[in-house]
């Protein structure tokens, strides 16, 4: 017996039916399909399945799996919206504890939502991550994606800006409509391009009616949309565009246990030790995911390129070369001479001896292990002659 829980589904697939939209008939129908065979009730969800494999049934001559394409600009003819494949990596998406529990308090929120709605609680679900880029807000969207089993489209707002500003209204309205048709989440990139402050004296007035077209099919989409916008200029948004989001999550530079394991989870085949990733993760300190990323990204081409083991003085060099477009982690490692090994290696051992063995600053200078004894041993006599 199908129960409220899957009323929502059955809302949508009639609805799609008496506009006869075979599109969202059939996604909602497959969607419904899951549902049954979740709760155990199998049998329901096969017959369900056989329907929409049945093509005599069929509202519009389209297979199962099939979607309209995604909107183009009038324009360019570019896809305003774009299909981002899930990989199983975001399975591993390092959250802190405050992330984690926010996460889970979410997704129980969507599960819940039909039994929510039928005693008249409201179940709004738009999300908004903000922070500094590279932080990993689009991986994070990816990840609840997954685990809610459904498809993940993008839209990059500053792609929906026409020459027109009429035609960046249609372009707005076009990502809505092909989103509603299907179950799916729908992460507005960049998001701070369009809902910008409405009382930016250098903005027109014909722009500012493109935002509120803009804060009004967020009001019209359907509550099995999960609607994701992402920032890094949130100072930007209009506070009537705060409003339509009921959860809000700042993502910030990851902390030291978040670095040590993106330095494990972008470094694989490079085999650090312990150690080593302890010095990595705090070498890196001020650095977003997506430059800790590159720069063992790098370490493992010049593994692949110089045929050489990996080691902590290309990690480093990799991570100052970087640190230009960081701008948190400049100070970090401006003051590190590279090019004076034995200066380098008293900065080290003087910012935390725990973690710059004698070893790992021999490692990350160029030099031996016993190379960096015997400089300590002589610096060691040096303070006791005097």
């Amino acid at each position: 017996m199908i129960g409220n829980e899957f009323l929502s589904e059955l809302f949508r697939i009639v609805e799609g039916a008496l506009r006869q939209d075979g599109v969202k008939v059939r996604n909602y129908a497959a969607l419904l399909a899951d549902k049954l065979a979740n709760s155990g009730d199998e049998a329901s969800a096969q017959r369900l399945r056989k329907l929409i494999d049945d093509r005599a049934v069929q509202l519009h001559p389209a297979r199962l799996g099939q979607t309209a394409p995604p909107p183009v600009d009038g324009e360019s003819r570019f896809p305003l919206l774009e299909r981002v494949e899930i990989p199983a990596l975001v399975e591993r998406h390092l959250l802190t504890e405050a992330q984690r529990v926010f996460v889970e308090d979410f997704l129980s929120l969507v599960k819940s939502r039909a039994e929510l709605e039928r005693k008249g609680v409201s179940a709004g679900t738009n999300l908004l991550f903000y922070g500094p880029p590279g932080c990993g807000k689009s991986h994070l969207a990816a990840y609840i994606a997954r685990r809610l089993s459904l498809p993940m489209y993008v839209a990059r707002l500053d792609g929906l800006i026409s020459s027109f500003l009429g035609s960046t209204a249609k372009n707005i309205r076009s990502v809505f409509e092909f989103a509603s048709r299907m179950p799916c989440v729908l992460l507005l990139d960049e998001f701070d391009a369009i809902a910008k402050l409405r009382d930016d004296q250098q903005e027109l007035g014909e722009l500012k009616r493109v935002v509120n077209s803009f804060i009004q099919n967020i009001d019209s989409l359907g509550r099995d949309i999960i609607l994701i916008a992402a920032t890094n200029h949130e100072q930007l948004l209009d506070p009537a565009v705060w409003r339509r989001f009921q959860y809000l999550l700042h993502i910030d530079l990851p902390n030291l246990e978040q670095r040590e394991a993106f330095w494990k989870l972008f470094s694989d085949g490079l085999n650090w030790s312990p150690k080593e990733l302890k010095a990595l993760a705090d070498l890196s300190e001020g650095f977003s995911v997506a430059a800790i990323e590159g720069a063992a990204t790098r370490v493992r081409q010049q593994v692949v390129t110089r045929q050489a083991q990996p080691n902590l003085h290309g990690a480093l060099t990799a991570l100052v070369s970087l640190a230009r477009g960081e701008s948190s982690a400049k100070t970090a490692l401006s003051s590190m001479r590279l090019d004076e090994p034995q200066m380098l290696a008293k900065q080290l051992r003087k910012r935390n001896p725990r973690i710059y063995s004698l070893s790992v600053v021999g490692e990350i200078v160029g030099v031996s292990k016993a190379t960096m004894s015997r400089h300590a041993a002589v610096g060691h006599a040096k303070r006791k002659e005097c």
